[in-house]
């Protein structure tokens, strides 16, 4: 059973949906909050925080794109979209807009529930280092800068906001310079064995992260492909 404290926003315009999953995560034991629109997601998650989102992409007025654009303006809070099968391109720029995962439709629950804990799972490792305080979570490579207790990631002195997920990506690579991790690594790093991606959720993570870093600096180019394998960090 989940924490009764953990907190899932559930965002869909169909009460079908919101109804049959709603009650399939609170017989786990997660407390949830639903909304049919996403302005109304937007001002209760503004009032009442969440540990995890999970949203539909398509809705009226305002639409799950815009709705995790508008929470990562203000939070790295973890959020899972539901997205049609046929809807690749929204899926793809999904996760390079920030996304952590997503799921289409229709979907198993059990599916649904499953990844969430997996992210969770990474939240409270998180969570756990950060209340250790052990002084051993800083990890300096060149110009990058990982401090995991505060879940900060700075290039040349400048923050790179990462999700949690880029966060464990840029971590894994920077751990080993010049060393290639598989997609398959990767993915086992991000998600844990027990959940699958496919190789184009990584390269979405990845482009995503080189986005971010190009913001701070244009010139940077520390992650490199290596087609046909995976990637690695400069030595």
């Amino acid at each position: 059973m989940a924490d009764a404290r953990t907190k899932i926003a559930l965002i869909d315009d169909d009460r079908n949906i919101l109804t049959s999953v709603s009650m399939a995560l609170e017989a786990e034991g997660f407390d949830v909050k639903t909304y049919m629109e996403g302005e109304a997601a937007i001002k209760g998650l503004d009032m009442n925080p969440v540990d995890l989102v999970v949203s539909d992409i398509k809705m009226p007025r305002m639409d799950g794109m815009e709705v995790l654009n508008k929470i990562r303006e203000k939070s790295t809070v973890p959020l899972i979209f539901l997205t049609s099968k046929d809807d690749e391109i929204d899926q793809v720029l999904g996760l390079r807009m920030g996304a952590d995962d997503y799921i289409t439709k229709p979907f198993s629950q059990r599916l649904l529930i499953e990844r969430i804990r997996a992210i969770l799972r990474r939240n409270e490792v998180r969570a756990t280092t950060q209340e250790s305080g052990d002084g051993n979570t800083i990890l300096t490579q060149g110009d990058l800068r990982l401090d995991e207790d505060r879940h900060l990631c700075t290039w040349k002195g400048s923050e790179v906001s990462l999700t949690v997920t880029e966060f464990l990506l840029v971590k894994a690579l920077a751990l080993r310079p010049g060393h290639v991790k598989s997609r398959d690594s990767l993915m086992d790093i991000a998600y844990g064995d027990a959940i699958y991606v496919d190789d184009r959720t990584i390269d979405s993570h990845v482009k995503r992260i080189r986005k971010k870093f190009k913001a701070v600096d244009d010139d940077f180019d520390n992650i490199d492909t290596v087609y046909g394998v995976g990637y690695k960090y400069k030595e």
